[in-house]
């Protein structure tokens, strides 16, 4: 099995939690966007190889993994809703990053601002939720954690007005297979 993607990708960072929680082997290849671009339809990271498989999208990778020692990938309606909004917002919250690294002034259009104002109203929904501070953690929980600690790590957000987030991401931190993939400093 080769999982192909870039340490620093909160998508990335996911699918590479759930394959060490699997206890799979895989080899992790590290990949820029030109190879991406070759090698992937999507022209993104992740995508996976496992035999004749191959996915391009870290959702398809991670129920896969799930899938490969029985577990089920979220389970009840709840949690693939949480898992939509995270997902909502750590969307938003790269297009952004990657449209002002680009030299797109993100302030300056009405889009970017709705994306702005949905990575907020879902940090303030987020922060409503029940999260635990120690494992076991659901898949809801890793991708928030992903994409919080990406979010922080690119400068994106703030945690201040969100001390629940806040707490949460302290618990993540402590996980052993969260804390074995952050991105190299």
């Amino acid at each position: 099995m080769k999982l192909y993607g870039s340490y620093t990708s909160p998508y990335v960072r996911h699918c590479r939690i759930a394959l060490l929680e699997a206890g799979v082997t895989f080899e992790f290849i590290e990949t820029d966007q030109a190879a991406s671009a070759n090698k992937s339809p999507t022209k993104r990271v992740p995508f996976l190889e496992d035999g004749d498989i191959f996915l391009t999208d870290s959702s398809a990778i991670i129920r896969h993994a799930r899938e490969k020692v029985g577990t089920r990938f979220l389970p009840g309606i709840a949690e693939l809703n949480q898992y939509c909004m995270v997902n909502a917002a750590l969307d938003s919250c790269t297009n952004l990053f990657f449209l002002q690294r680009d030299g797109v002034d993100i302030q300056a259009y009405e889009y970017t601002k709705r994306q702005a104002a949905r990575i907020e109203s879902s940090l303030a929904e987020l922060n409503s939720l029940l999260l635990p501070t120690q494992a076991p953690y659901n898949d809801v929980h890793l991708r928030l954690g992903c994409f919080l600690a990406w979010a922080l790590f690119r400068n994106r957000i703030t945690l201040d007005a969100h001390k629940k987030l806040h707490t949460f991401l302290n618990g993540m931190n402590t996980y052993q297979p969260f804390a074995n993939t952050a991105p190299p400093v």
